[in-house]
């Protein structure tokens, strides 16, 4: 009970006294840098992403190649499910020792530990003989993915200032969508082991990028390497930029979090914490179980299951992503998490419905020309909604409605979850589409039904609260 006053005092003098210090950067957010002066920011996200493209080109590589490795290599539906699916078992591993890889060797040195992990996986590949060297080289790319997911998004957010933050961060989840949509739209037209080849160019554009960026500078404060904290600061910032402030902000801020008693996986189901956990878990677990990971994974095989032409199908899914991701971003903060949300889970339900649908005449052997559309517009519709909402709002919402001094332990315990039932999907995708093709889908319509009801029961909205606010929102819930 002592601890746990203990924790509750310094959580409130932190949430009370101080505020994100990377974004309090003077009165308009970049002390009083101007944009010219802040090419490294965006130099460094750019590099940054290149991760974020290169976890996208990682999943969007089993869908269009299934046919040709299949039976270039002659595997099983089995063999083929493992391989697609190991990725996720990789990313489990890569996201549960990504904190203390980032944390022991900095962001640019985790960085550059999963761009290893990514080369090695993708040369696995291009010289695999059979399923051993497929599934090995899938892991290690997993990983490398698992570690990307966790210290992109960290890094983006420690060295960009405040009124550029939101924009940059979500510049994240557009380059994995873009990076998926490539591939796609890319192993349409070259062989299995080309398209393994061009896996390799966002992993040797990072790695040489990797040289001319900084590191966080919060990561070296906390480090206590000083000097070279306030070196990269005023490289961040612009070498006549005015840091001083910014400076002691991020020291004060990091003195007090390492006042705060370190938070251990069971404090997250202590009361205070509880609700906010089974939101972030609850959004996980439904943004998986919808089915986006097996859809993702063997979209090509979706549309010739529906009779459907899939080079045009896999092209029309990769473009509107991008198109919708766009989108979502923009509206955040206008329309509001809790508004996408349902909307979202909404069209997926419709989304399923359509293929369901669609597979079902196929199967009745009914309506031969009407059956290929359906699928065709149903896969539209399910990856737009799942853009619009369900994709990146669980991630904003997660990162919100935790206390900072248990953020990082319930993001961890969070993104797990993620990557299990990322696994799961992946897993059984192919099983349950040789079971039943219209049985699956109507199966993933009646999971985002029961989301909507979990989103319109537990989830608060987020939009332009702060900390305090949204904590009391859950907790009076």
């Amino acid at each position: 009970m002592a601890i746990d006053q203990d924790m509750e005092a310094c959580e409130n003098k932190l949430q009370g006294k101080i505020t994100e210090p990377l974004l309090q950067n003077g009165a308009n957010g970049t002390s009083k840098s101007t944009k010219e002066d802040l090419w490294m920011v965006y130099f460094s996200t750019f590099v940054a992403v290149c991760g974020a493209f290169e976890f996208g080109s990682c999943i969007g590589f089993s869908s269009p190649t299934q046919a040709a490795i299949t039976e270039d290599l002659d595997l099983s539906i089995a063999e083929y499910a493992l391989f697609g699916s190991i990725l996720t078992f990789g990313a489990m591993i890569g996201a549960i020792t990504s904190g203390v890889i980032a944390d022991s060797i900095g962001r640019k040195g985790a960085m550059r530990v999963s761009d290893a992990f990514c080369v090695a996986g993708w040369l696995a590949i291009y010289f695999a003989k059979g399923p051993v060297s497929l599934d090995i080289g899938r892991l290690s790319m997993g990983y490398g993915m698992g570690v990307f997911s966790y210290v992109v998004p960290v890094f983006i957010s420690e060295i960009a200032p405040k009124n550029l933050r939101g924009g940059l961060t979500t510049a994240n989840q557009l380059l994995i969508c873009s990076g998926v949509s490539l591939s796609f739209i890319i192993g349409t037209v070259l062989s299995w082991r080309t398209l393994a080849l061009t896996g390799l160019i966002p992993c040797f554009i990072l790695l040489l990028g990797l040289f001319f960026i900084p590191e966080s500078p919060r990561w070296l404060e906390k480090r206590g390497r000083h000097e070279e904290f306030v070196a990269a600061l005023q490289k961040l910032r612009g070498k006549d930029a005015d840091i001083s402030k910014e400076a002691a902000e991020i020291k004060e801020y990091i003195e007090t979090l390492e006042n705060l008693p370190k938070a251990k996986m069971v404090d997250l189901f202590q009361r205070r914490y509880l609700r906010s956990l089974i939101i972030a878990v609850g959004l996980m677990l439904f943004q998986q179980l919808g089915g986006i990971t097996g859809v993702s994974f063997y979209v090509s095989e979706v549309f010739v299951t529906a009779g459907f032409p899939a080079a045009v199908g896999t092209v029309s899914y990769a473009c509107l992503q991008i198109i919708i991701t766009i989108l979502c971003a923009i509206l955040m903060d206008k329309a509001g998490r809790r508004f996408l949300l349902l909307v979202s889970a909404a069209g997926l339900v419709i989304g399923c419905i359509l293929v369901g649908t669609s597979f079902y005449l196929k199967v009745q052997e009914s309506a031969p020309t009407v059956a290929p559309l359906l699928a065709v517009i149903g896969m539209m519709v399910y990856i737009g909604s799942f853009s619009a909402g369900m994709g990146v709002t669980p991630w904003v919402i997660m990162s919100e409605i935790f206390p900072i001094n248990v953020k990082g332990t319930a993001g961890s315990l969070s993104t797990l979850v993620n990557w299990i039932g990322a696994w799961a999907v992946s897993y059984a995708f192919n099983f349950l589409m040789s079971w039943s093709s219209y049985g699956t889908f109507f199966i993933f319509a009646a999971i985002n039904v029961i989301a909507i009801l979990f989103v319109a029961k537990l989830v608060p909205e987020t939009k332009g609260r702060t900390l305090e606010q949204i904590q009391a929102a859950i907790n009076t819930a």
